[in-house]
């Protein structure tokens, strides 16, 4: 439980983080590709600065991994030793990062994972691999399978 608070310059929408992390793999490098823009370094700084606090991280595993893609901020709370404005103080972090988003319905809201998002940054992150190191991973999963 971090007792740091994360410096909110403005609101990123998804269309920022998508161009922030690029389009695809196919267009745009990965971190190990080519050195990063000033902007797109800035602009991914704020998404995964809004990752680095462990209470954010598991707020988003648990979004992120309910089957039916949904879940309601009354489901989560219990599962912290946290206020519930603290909670929703974080899961607003994570909107502004552009990594969720919500719904209210009647006095609840429900929070989805917004698509594509972890996939990008996942993408973002992934270095390619040589023909050698693909041949190693094939063989290691192949001794291990039985």
């Amino acid at each position: 439980m971090s007792k740091q608070e994360l410096e909110v310059i403005g609101r990123i929408g998804a269309s920022e983080v998508v161009e922030a992390v690029g389009q695809d793999a196919s267009c745009c490098p990965g971190l190990a590709s080519a050195p990063l823009a000033d902007e797109r370094a800035t602009e991914l700084a704020k998404v995964f600065k809004a990752l680095g606090d462990p209470v954010r991280l598991r707020l988003l595993s648990m979004i992120a991994s309910r089957d039916g893609g949904e879940v309601c901020v009354c489901e989560m709370t219990p599962a912290f030793d946290l206020s519930q404005p603290t909670i929703s103080h974080h899961l607003k972090l994570l909107r502004q990062a552009g990594l969720i988003d919500c719904e209210r319905r009647g006095t609840w809201v429900y929070y989805w994972a917004l698509p594509g998002v972890l996939d990008q940054l996942a993408t973002f992150l992934t270095t390619p691999r040589t023909v050698a190191e693909v041949a190693v991973v094939e063989v290691t999963a192949a001794e291990v399978t039985p």
